[in-house]
């Protein structure tokens, strides 16, 4: 009996995934190169040769994407890359697009 109401309630599941985010960095004439791959090593945990990928898109495509979260934390990542682009100095902009 149990088996049947377990098979019933799990037709009646609908699993639903969050919805999931682009973050992006946009191209300035500011801010350095150096600084973007640090942005993408430290923030966004890439290696030295995919922060380095991602910097040349931003740079030749004006804008890069540097990974793909839930809305929290990639609202998390673009506030963290403002606050740090803000003390150093840099005009650097994040955004968030849905996926």
């Amino acid at each position: 009996m149990a088996t049947h109401i377990e098979h019933e309630l799990a037709q009646d599941i609908e699993i639903k995934f969050p919805k999931r985010y682009k973050v992006l960095i946009l191209n300035d004439d500011y801010t350095s190169m150096e600084f973007v791959i640090d942005i993408l090593i430290s923030v966004f945990h890439k290696s030295y040769e995919q922060a380095e990928s991602i910097m040349l898109d931003v740079h030749k495509k004006d804008k890069g994407v540097c990974g793909i979260y839930t809305y929290e934390i990639a609202e998390t990542k673009v506030l963290t890359v403002h606050k740090r682009a803000k003390e150093s100095g840099f005009p650097l902009k994040c955004i968030i697009e849905e996926e």
